[in-house]
């Protein structure tokens, strides 16, 4: 942001001052702005699969922490929606929505084969779709709070039990999640 507040300002400079005698030193602040511009418009693009990234880097943080139904933080035990919104929140500031079908509803339908790390799968665990909620880590591999008497864990979409009740990727996109709050 500070970049693009300098820019704007160097813009209305130049809007009324008086052109500079030494054209390539015009020119070199010209290419210097346009290259500081490029390489903040892919640091942006880079920062977004950065926290995609972290995300998942921290979910692992919280590996072994018990389910317990409707819990929401660390101290007190996640179900599955609960740990995927909390690590959103945590990870990246956006703020889901508390259950994993409300999660499906607010994020953009993705083919299995388009997954990337911090997208959400979601599985049909209880006789209807969407009730279960995962973040997938990458290689199949995807990290949740599963059920009671279990913890926060990494299982593998291609075991049985998993992939007969998979039905949807998703990926969660900054503006939806964020009319959520």
């Amino acid at each position: 942001m500070r970049f693009l507040f300098l820019l704007m300002i160097w813009v209305s400079f130049s809007a009324w001052a008086a052109p500079s005698d030494d054209e390539l030193d015009r020119q070199a602040l010209e290419k210097g702005l346009a290259a500081q511009l490029s390489d903040h418009f892919i640091q942006s693009r880079q920062s977004m699969s950065g926290r995609a990234s972290d995300l998942v880097v921290k979910a692992m943080g919280f590996l072994g922490v018990p389910y317990r139904r409707g819990g929401a933080n660390e101290n007190t035990g996640f179900d599955c929606s609960g740990f995927v919104r909390h690590m959103y929140e945590q990870s990246i500031g956006l703020v889901l929505p508390r259950r994993a079908d409300e999660q499906a509803k607010v994020t953009q339908s993705i083919e299995r084969n388009e997954l990337k790390p911090g997208d959400l799968v979601f599985f049909n665990t209880m006789r209807r779709t969407f009730s279960h909620v995962g973040i997938y880590m990458g290689n199949s591999q995807f990290i949740h709070s599963p059920h009671s008497g279990s913890s926060v864990r990494v299982d593998d979409m291609r075991e049985a039990y998993w992939n007969n009740r998979f039905t949807g990727a998703r990926r969660v996109q900054r503006v939806e999640a964020e009319t959520q709050r």
